[in-house]
């Protein structure tokens, strides 16, 4: 049937190719590390519990420097960290927001009798110097202020805690935070956050982004099979099943969940092995039939699944079935790396069987090749 039909199938490939890819761009981005864990693990629960009763688990810093040693007592500089925090706790899903300016206030009002009108920054440095050196002075050993000032008083840390919310929020939450400080801070107040957070935030759309160059190693090994098949022709049509199988995987992922995390931007590059496994077999039993045995297009490709298409199924299932047992993993990372590595594999097949096998239907059509004598070396024994 595929080699009456060989335009159809080949045409219908390509629209779900087409339809399939054009779902990759709707993926988001997502390392939410909370929810890498199962509802039904203690650990879920008890974060969940947490953010709902106590606290984000999320957070982010900035590392403030002032404009020299001691600068921290500056009031201009006290008075931009201020408002900048103050900006940070209009945000939403910012559940809190930590600064050394916060102390200050608090103590220039104890020091005036707990006076409400007080609760500001100190007027002059030196009296806020003053303010931070019997503060000090006051801490028992252990639960002094190095977590929030270095030791030269000339930079302070700014902490932001949010809820759990998706990263591509999370990263907007922070380059929005880099752009105030640009444009109502002095320069030498202008730094980035940083924090594991922040990492999270990043690493999954970074690994993506490297991931499309491995995109260049198909290539790659599309020309090492033009020379092992000793044609160009037929190492780029190769091309076709190591790219493909990973551009339907990822498109159907993106109907299935919508988004995707780090675990997830390693599969492309660990199933492009798997994936040019089967094309090399498919592709050689082909050529061997168009070459030593002279068959025609249609009869080359009839005799690539009698000899290599059961096997091919047949390490396929095998495979799809452990990795979706991966899949029913209860931590998030494994279970998504398993289901789509499945996926991946099973597109990787149908790629072959279907679109590469109609492909070579349609180019080669019923042209026959002369058969190429073999070598003495070559001969298949005869049988006794």
């Amino acid at each position: 049937m595929l080699a009456r039909r060989r335009h159809a199938f080949l045409g219908g490939s390509v629209v779900a190719v087409l339809i399939l890819g054009a779902m990759i761009p709707r993926i988001d981005l997502n390392d939410q590390w909370v929810k890498y864990f199962d509802e039904s693990m203690e650990f879920r629960q008890d974060a969940d519990y947490a953010e709902e009763n106590l606290t984000g688990m999320n957070n982010f810093e900035f590392s403030i420097p002032a404009e020299e040693s001691g600068g921290i007592s500056e009031p201009e500089y006290l008075e931009t960290l201020e408002e900048f925090a103050a900006w940070y706790r209009n945000q939403d899903d910012v559940v809190q927001v930590n600064s050394i300016a916060d102390i200050m206030k608090r103590l220039n009002k104890n020091m005036h009798a707990d006076e409400q009108s007080y609760y500001r920054i100190p007027d002059n440095r030196e009296l806020a110097a003053q303010y931070l050196l019997l503060y000090e002075f006051s801490l028992p050993y252990g639960l002094d202020l190095n977590n929030q000032i270095n030791v030269d008083k000339s930079a302070s840390r700014v902490t932001i805690t949010t809820r759990d919310v998706p990263t591509k929020e999370l990263r907007a939450l922070i380059e929005e935070g880099e752009q105030w400080l640009r444009d109502n801070a002095p320069d030498y107040m202008h730094v980035n956050a940083a924090s594991p957070t922040v990492m999270f935030a990043h690493i999954s759309e970074r690994n993506i982004k490297s991931m499309l160059g491995g995109t260049f190693l198909a290539i790659a090994i599309s020309l090492l099979l033009a020379i092992a098949l000793k044609s160009v022709k037929y190492g780029l049509i190769s091309l076709i099943p190591n790219i493909i199988p990973a551009v339907l995987g990822f498109g159907f992922w993106s109907l299935l969940y919508g988004e995707m995390g780090l675990s997830l931007a390693m599969v492309s590059g660990m199933t492009l092995g798997i994936v040019v496994d089967d094309t090399v077999h498919f592709l050689s039993k082909y050529l061997r039939g168009r070459r030593e045995k002279g068959l025609s297009g249609s009869e080359a490709v009839r005799y690539a699944f009698q000899t290599v298409g059961k096997a091919l199924v047949v390490t396929t299932v095998i495979l799809t079935i452990g990795f979706f047992i991966l899949g029913m993993s209860s931590f998030r990372m494994n279970s998504w790396m398993g289901q789509l590595t499945a996926i991946v594999i099973a597109f990787a097949l149908v790629a072959d069987f279907i679109l590469l096998a109609a492909f070579l239907l349609v180019i080669d059509g019923k042209k026959k090749k002369k058969a190429q004598p073999k070598l003495a070396s070559e001969q298949e024994p005869a049988l006794a």
